[in-house]
């Protein structure tokens, strides 16, 4: 399970430490918050590969 989420100098994040909670964790914010790139990040640190160009 992951418990926490820190991120630093990712894009437009310059720094997040986000604890997560037992259950459903949901990311809400408006249009051009971060949610797309919190979720890119999170998908590198899980082995995702890094889009080139």
């Amino acid at each position: 399970m992951l418990r926490r989420l820190t991120i630093s100098n990712y894009l437009l994040i310059d720094g997040l430490d986000l604890p997560l909670g037992e259950g459903l964790s949901i990311i809400t914010g408006e249009t051009g918050s971060g949610k797309s790139i919190l979720l890119g990040a999170l998908g590198l640190a899980t082995g995702e590969r890094a889009e080139s160009g």
